[in-house]
């Protein structure tokens, strides 16, 4: 009897540790990797999704905002599919209508190469589905950083 009371319980913790272990999801990190302005005045964005789950991940759309200096934002919005494996990050073009006042505040750094450069914010949501899920989630992401002219290459900032 005493035997029967060890037995049941290792057993019922061994039964346990057989199924499949669950991942770590973590928000992902969006920035610009580069700006570029197109003849007609639009900003075409490459946008970096960086994946910092243990999983893979399909992702399908992103909706925020992106904001230059202090000035008003602007909407950042698209759809697309996109498979990032885990902790790996790639890249999906968006373009957007920069208002006047974020054109000019970047026309006045681009004569200035590496040495001039605005800060920018994204903030917004992304949806993914996490590739142990059935279901797809909304994840935030808020970041900041700098953007600066590309020397030799016209109307191009990273």
């Amino acid at each position: 009897m005493r035997l029967l009371r060890w037995i049941i319980p290792v057993l019922l913790l061994g039964l346990a540790a057989c199924g499949p272990a669950r991942k770590s999801v973590f928000p992902p990190t969006v920035n610009i990797q580069q700006l570029v302005v197109l003849p007609s005045g639009q900003w075409q964005l490459t946008v970096r999704i960086q994946n910092n789950s243990y999983a893979g991940m399909k992702f399908s759309s992103i909706d925020g905002q992106l904001q230059i200096a202090e000035l008003v934002p602007v909407r950042l919005h698209a759809n697309f599919d996109l498979d990032i494996p885990e902790l790996a990050g790639d890249v999906v073009r968006i373009d957007v209508l920069p208002t006047s006042a974020m054109s000019q505040a970047l026309a006045a750094i681009a004569g200035k190469g590496s040495a001039g450069s605005l800060a920018y914010r994204v903030s917004g949501s992304t949806n993914a589905k996490p590739e142990q899920e059935d279901k797809p989630r909304s994840f935030d992401f808020n970041g900041s950083d700098w953007i600066s002219a590309v020397p030799g290459i016209a109307n191009t900032y990273r």
